[in-house]
């Protein structure tokens, strides 16, 4: 069973999913605006959030962005607005997946544990314990050390670290760290991804221009691999 949040304006449509999803076996909180959404999204951590884009409060699009920067929970769009541009803007801003009214609930709901068992493969895979050379994370208890010296890492820096480490020697983009570590679409923010670098290269006790772990690679992003022995 998961627990689901719907957030959905329309009353009748509302009514419908929560019958249809309770009957399927899940438990369904439900909220008519962004703002609740958020409140409840942040207290409750549902498992996955189905969220209409056209809400009266808050354009849908933005209470995406507002949910993704507090909360990694899965999010599939349920809406009405079927153009290719809309669709891909949005799962570019972190959206799992994209259903376009009208839907049937037995659609809806097979969209919905398709998402949720690509989330739990991801949690079990980002669980386990991680080792580039001398660099180790514990993803559990968000921890990292280097030559078995704990780092002092931030929240994003630990984030942006595991993103990396979890990719060992490939190249990860400026877009694919603020997709899957800010959970923001590219655009404008990429100084921060750079910044952000800057710091981790120091703790890591190197530069960008003398690197061991973090090598920069010019116009393409960012690739971590172990230092030659």
């Amino acid at each position: 069973m998961a627990q689901l949040l719907l957030v959905e304006d329309d009353p009748t449509i509302r009514r419908s999913l929560i019958r249809a999803f309770s009957e399927r076996g899940h438990a369904v909180a439900s909220v008519g605006t962004a703002a609740e959404a958020l409140r409840t999204v942040t207290a409750d951590r549902p498992d996955l959030v189905i969220l209409d884009l056209g809400l009266p409060d808050i354009d849908g699009y933005e209470a995406l962005r507002m949910i993704r920067a507090v909360c990694p929970v899965p999010v599939v769009v349920a809406t009405a607005l079927d153009d290719e541009q809309q669709i891909i803007k949005v799962l570019d801003a972190g959206a799992d997946d994209y259903v376009v009214k009208p839907f049937s609930p037995g659609h809806l709901d097979a969209r919905i544990r398709a998402v949720l068992r690509r989330a739990a493969a991801e949690a079990a895979a980002g669980s386990a314990m991680l080792d580039v050379g001398g660099l180790r994370l514990d993803p559990r208890g968000r921890l990292a050390w280097l030559d078995g010296t704990v780092l002092e890492l931030s929240p994003r820096e630990f984030d942006m670290l595991h993103h990396l480490a979890s990719r060992s020697g490939e190249v990860v983009t400026k877009r694919d760290l603020l997709t899957n570590v800010w959970r923001q679409p590219y655009g404008g923010a990429d100084k921060t991804v750079d910044v952000h670098l800057s710091w981790l290269r120091r703790k890591l006790g190197e530069s960008a221009s003398a690197p061991r772990y973090l090598h920069t690679v010019r116009g393409v992003g960012v690739r971590l691999t172990a230092p030659p022995r």
